[in-house]
């Protein structure tokens, strides 16, 4: 039986570890803007760091200086069919609730203009660090006719609110990475030239030995997905989550070197 041609396209997300930290760098440049093939390169990136047990902490970033992701690509959108559309918004809304759950912390790195898609995408990190004086951040779909339809809608609401978050999809609104932190979006802006180096070491402390990775993931874990259940049930998750650290050997360290009054040496197991 003939075997199907492989896929010989370049790989539109690149994919890195070093240190015990897995970069995902969006990269279709100058833009950046994701495409069917994009968002299933990213998939396979987010499963490969899932599963792969060097890695620790993820980092999705944009190549280049101008922009983290400038959202849907404007050719793809406009020539496809509503049917596509469709399924394009569903699949992308997989892949991106596949990296909000993945039990490692995910970092997005925000290195230029991080606009519609591109913020849905920074949104399903855990964490976003901007770039000093790098670019805008916001939703501004409306101005296209539609709606942020990559989790935009219901993320931001999350984020910062319902009232600020319909305000800022309805205006369409453009924010400096100054006030996005300011409103919740952004974690922390980085000054500097060395934006990739400052974002490798942040990166890397919680990484072992500095941090035990596992209690790490497991409070992500108990966050994210405690976050959509009723409260009762979100203590209960963080029990269990707990339970399970108390049997790892990175529990037994932190107690023994806190008591010792030296540094922990985590392991990750």
């Amino acid at each position: 039986m003939a075997q199907p041609e492989a896929d010989q396209r370049p790989k539109l997300v690149q994919y890195e570890v070093k240190d015990g930290v897995a970069y995902l760098t969006l990269s279709d440049p100058p833009a950046n803007t994701y495409t069917h093939e994009m968002m299933r390169d990213l998939d396979e990136g987010i499963l490969a760091a899932r599963f792969d047990e060097s890695v620790q902490v993820i980092v999705l970033s944009g190549l280049g200086e101008k922009f983290f992701c400038a959202g849907a690509n404007i050719n793809m959108l406009q020539q496809s069919d509503p049917t596509f559309k469709y399924y394009f918004c569903l699949h992308a809304n997989e892949t991106l609730n596949r990296l909000e759950q993945t039990p490692k912390l995910v970092i997005a790195a925000l290195n230029g203009h991080t606009v519609g898609g591109g913020l849905e995408i920074a949104m399903a990190a855990d964490l976003r660090i901007a770039k000093k004086d790098a670019g805008k951040i916001g939703l501004p779909e409306v101005n296209l006719g539609v709606l942020p339809g990559t989790g935009g809608t219901q993320r931001l609401a999350r984020m910062v609110g319902k009232s600020r978050s319909i305000e800022l999809m309805v205006t369409g609104k453009l924010l400096s990475f100054e006030k996005a932190m300011e409103m919740g979006c952004v974690n922390q802006i980085f000054e500097g030239d060395d934006f990739k180096d400052q974002i490798h070491e942040y990166a890397k402390q919680f990484c072992t030995p500095n941090m035990a990775s596992k209690a790490v993931g497991r409070i992500k874990r108990a966050v994210q997905s405690g976050a959509e259940v009723p409260f009762e049930s979100g203590l209960a998750m963080e029990r269990e989550m707990q339970q399970q650290l108390f049997q790892s050997q990175d529990a037994k360290e932190g107690l023994a070197a806190y008591v010792e009054k030296r540094k922990a040496n985590f392991t990750a197991t």
